[in-house]
């Protein structure tokens, strides 16, 4: 249904059982999936590719062009995948040359406020906090959670599974499986809670404490704190992907809690 205080380019795809409420403007260059809801005072912008079953509340802009002054009006776009859930008043920005494309994947909750700069990757089951900044080419990989009023640097990676607490300034990489906290932002554990609750067994969930404990604990640079990892640590899809995420992190790690700092 699309409401008649709407407006509609008649060239943009619109799936079936979409609502569309008032004063929604959607442009030419759009493409919505069946079932998604659309509220009032959203603005959708060309480049806009929107999955099934997303809900988009009020005052969001969707794709509209990157605050970046490399951009000279190239075709890029923004992607969102399915039954992602996008609160009031988000911005999310559609790419550059620089990857071509934002993307959003399925599953995730934007709330409010967020905004997501141009070119970044979140992966599917993400959580974003409200208010939370994310500068652009920045990656957040599946079922990440970053909390409110966080503010995320250019070509940052966080790690999946990763909990970052509230307020955070996240300038330096965010490994898997951990929880960061404190200004500077610091390793305090592993998301044990949030492992537990997607079913982690016991003796994964040690090994990843082992990884860590090797890694923030032993008093070794990451190359060898890495290459150690490697030596006593049964192989597992969790360890490596530790192992990979340290050794092809660019920006570098987040440092071990220090309680002198």
């Amino acid at each position: 249904m699309i409401h008649q205080l709407a407006y509609v380019h008649k060239k943009a795809e619109i799936g079936k059982n979409v609502t569309v409420e008032p004063f929604t403007t959607i442009s030419a260059d759009v493409k919505i999936g069946e079932g998604t809801w659309i509220g009032p005072n959203v603005t959708i912008m060309d480049g806009a590719r929107i999955g099934k079953n997303c809900k988009i509340f009020p005052g969001a802009v969707i794709s509209a062009v990157p605050q970046d002054l490399k951009f000279q009006g190239e075709y890029t776009t923004l992607e969102i995948g399915d039954n992602t859930t996008v609160r009031e008043a988000c911005t999310l920005n559609r790419g550059t040359t620089a990857k071509g494309k934002t993307v959003i994947k399925n599953n995730c909750l934007l709330m409010t406020y967020t905004h997501i700069a141009h070119d970044c990757e979140i992966g599917n089951n993400c959580i974003i906090g409200n208010a939370s900044q994310i500068a652009g080419e920045v990656v957040m990989e599946d079922f990440a959670i970053l909390s409110g009023l966080s503010g995320v640097h250019q070509f940052v990676r966080i790690g999946q599974h990763s909990f970052i607490s509230g307020a955070s300034r996240v300038g330096k990489d965010v490994p898997p499986y951990t929880i960061a906290a404190h200004d500077p932002l610091s390793y305090v554990g592993i998301n044990l809670v949030g492992l537990q609750r997607r079913k982690f067994e016991k003796k994964i969930l040690t090994e990843i404490k082992d990884c860590y404990r090797i890694l923030y604990q032993s008093k070794l640079n990451y190359a060898n704190a890495v290459a150690k990892i490697e030596a006593e640590i049964p192989q597992s899809n969790e360890r490596d992907a530790i192992i990979c995420f340290v050794k092809n992190s660019d920006r570098g790690i987040m440092k071990g809690f220090n309680k002198m700092r």
